[in-house]
């Protein structure tokens, strides 16, 4: 079953608005079987909504529409889809009762707009909106489904989950689907593509897979559609412990996207401790870290050594080796890992030097070059990576592959 998402509102076309519906609309509506066909974003006019309307619903089973069934002028939804599927507008007493409570409840008195929000088409279903003043519209055609909410996220959210869901329930018989990930660090997309060419060819039909991917991470989604949604996911763990004997290094998890999680609890579980020493990441990797409740519990500190003088004073680099062989380099990096290490008294630290962006670089090192060092109980290792050009990516890059280092170490 096809579905389709129009969010309406001119806020929404010129950044000023994040649409978050359409975000939380696709997981509930694919978590209950639904396929997203499609998103649009359009303009408060009747002409976007009628075009918009028109064509959803010639080519999808369902279609939830957001925003604009507000008070003012410019909400334009309701007498749009009106036209559309050629009701009469009327008052709905029930509705009427509920905004006047509500109004009246907050100390207001009722006004034209509010009055004009009990004013619904004639040839569609009232969903209730327990937290606002504008009801949602269910219409029928064609043996499809058009429902209008609010775009009020946390009012459309609650018409959805309370109303919305079951009754689309009762409508249709939803297929069970299946969306399993796979989460890599270590290689980007193309190498990854080429790793596991085998295993992906030979994968069932009944499989799809797609890559996602962000600055140091490939995320592998395993989906399947069917009846049995023991048979699916049987068919998809199968495929994925394949998948795991193909690249074991590189897969770091199928439930925890979270590196910052993931490294706390490898932490946790060998009680072990950690500090970090920072120079192109500016405290990024700090940042990952320390977002997680209980991070306190094995992470210590860091050292934020932008400066060579910071360097050399509180990580104990050598000043010879900072001028023979630079702060970017493979003995900087691995000083800077064990200054951090001994001065924080922890077993394992993590150090980073590089040039992030978007100037400093030079032909010997260019921008996005970055050396990486983990001290460990055992000793200290360390690997240079080239990035990219520009600066956000590069730094985030780098301390994803930082905890990823680690990640193999713990």
């Amino acid at each position: 079953m096809n579905l389709d998402i129009i969010s309406i509102g001119d806020e929404l076309l010129i950044g000023q608005t994040l649409n978050t519906n359409a975000h939380w609309i696709s997981k509930e509506m694919n978590a209950i079987g639904f396929t997203i066909r499609e998103h649009v974003s359009i303009a408060d006019t009747e002409e976007a909504i009628l075009n918009a309307v028109e064509h959803a619903m010639s080519n999808a089973d369902v279609v939830l529409v957001t925003g604009g069934l507000g008070p003012t002028k410019d909400d334009l939804t309701m007498p749009a889809l009106n036209k559309y599927f050629g009701g009469e507008l009327v008052r709905d007493e029930k509705v009427y009762q509920h905004i006047e409570q509500l109004v009246t409840s907050r100390g207001f008195v009722m006004n034209q707009n509010n009055q004009d929000q009990a004013i619904v088409p004639n040839n569609c279903e009232v969903v209730h909106n327990a937290n606002g003043t504008a009801p949602g519209l269910w219409f029928e055609k064609n043996n499809k489904v058009l429902v209008a909410m609010p775009g009020v996220p946390y009012e459309t959210k609650a018409m959805i989950t309370d109303t919305i869901i079951p009754w689309l329930k009762q409508q249709y018989e939803l297929p069970e689907i299946i969306n399993q990930m796979v989460y890599t660090q270590g290689l980007p997309e193309s190498m990854l593509v080429e790793k596991i060419a085998d295993w992906e060819n030979a994968l069932p039909e009944t499989i799809k897979l797609a890559y996602l991917p962000s600055p140091g991470r490939v995320k592998l989604r395993l989906s399947s559609l069917g009846k049995d949604r023991e048979m699916l996911q049987r068919s998809i763990d199968e495929q994925i412990e394949q998948l795991k004997a193909v690249i074991p290094q590189y897969i770091y998890s199928e439930e925890q996207e979270d590196m910052g999680m993931l490294i706390g609890e490898l932490l946790r579980k060998n009680k072990a401790t950690l500090a970090t020493a920072e120079s192109c990441t500016g405290g990024y990797i700090a940042h990952l870290i320390t977002r997680v409740a209980g991070s306190s519990e094995y992470y210590k500190g860091s050292v934020i050594s932008y400066a060579n003088e910071i360097k050399i004073n509180e990580l104990n680099v050598k000043l010879e080796d900072l001028e023979q062989f630079g702060a970017v380099s493979q003995q900087v990096v691995e000083q800077m890992a064990l200054g951090v290490q001994q001065k924080m008294k922890t077993d394992y630290a993590i150090a980073t030097s590089g040039i992030a962006g978007p100037t400093g670089g030079t032909d010997e090192k260019p921008v996005g070059t970055v050396w990486i060092a983990v001290a460990t109980p055992k000793g200290v290792f360390s690997k240079k990576y080239v990035f990219g050009k520009l600066r956000d990516v590069n730094i985030e890059r780098a301390a994803i592959t930082a905890l990823g280092m680690l990640r193999g170490c713990v």
